[in-house]
């Protein structure tokens, strides 16, 4: 499984939110850069970059960020945040992003999701991100009454094969997975998914790992990691040889 260290960019800084509350802002590193050269140092191989200005306000707003990182730090970067035109996919693309993220336009415009589809394939992934069941929009800020399992089930139907999952209640709250969600998901989702929401120890990346679900390729980390409750070499350990599940009292 992959680890993907979360670089979360608003207004020029490396933060992370809780709940995707944008009124519960923690900054962390005032430059993203030098978050991403932390995580690439210590062992990452793969980078997730999240554009939350672009994300609250329909277009991307720090693609420059982007590509000082891609062009710094020699490893894959995937990007999301605000990505509702072919024009922004195309921008996000040429700013060094090997995959792009898309999120509210995949479920408003069939028709912009099918020309993504259709021009870059597995180098689209649709984000998903659930609160109560549901999927949210527009940067966490809008909430529909979308099922979760039916819109996976429709975006499959339209070709998409990779799936980033969000529980936005756990997001930055550092209290761990459901893994009787997970699984769930693992069982609706026919292509990949990467899982994001409330990692906070290594015990909870060993007990994603240790559901052994063969499409789930990836968690992603942002909190944990900027606190220092584990470095990204131990956490690629716990996903790599994650030990037994610990024992009932």
């Amino acid at each position: 499984m992959i680890l993907y260290p979360a670089i979360d960019i608003r207004g020029g800084k490396a933060v992370r939110l809780a709940q995707g509350d944008f009124a519960a802002e923690t900054v962390y590193d005032s430059d993203p850069l030098s978050a991403a050269r932390t995580w690439v140092d210590g062992g990452a191989r793969f980078l997730h970059v999240v554009d939350l200005d672009g994300a609250r306000d329909g277009r991307p707003a720090n693609l420059e960020e982007l590509e000082r990182i891609a062009g710094a730090l020699d490893v894959p970067v995937q990007f999301g945040g605000g990505l509702r035109s072919l024009d922004s996919v195309s921008a996000a693309f040429a700013a060094g992003a090997s995959r792009v993220i898309l999120g509210t336009a995949a479920y408003r415009d069939v028709d912009f999701l099918d020309d993504v589809i259709a021009a870059h394939g597995d180098d689209v992934i649709v984000s998903v991100d659930v609160r109560g069941g549901r999927v949210a929009t527009a940067g966490w800020t809008e909430q529909t009454e979308m099922q979760a399992s039916a819109v996976i089930e429709h975006l499959q139907r339209r070709g998409v094969r990779r799936l980033v999952y969000s529980s936005i209640e756990r997001d930055g709250m550092l209290t761990g997975p459901d893994l009787d969600e997970v699984a769930r998901v693992a069982e609706t989702v026919r292509g990949q998914f990467i899982y994001s929401g409330g990692i906070g120890t290594l015990e909870h990346l060993s007990a994603l790992a240790r559901l052994r679900q063969v499409n789930l390729k990836g968690v992603i980390v942002g909190s944990a990691l900027y606190e220092k409750r584990f470095t990204v070499a131990e956490a690629l350990a716990a996903l790599r040889s994650p030990p037994p599940a610990p024992s009932e009292p």
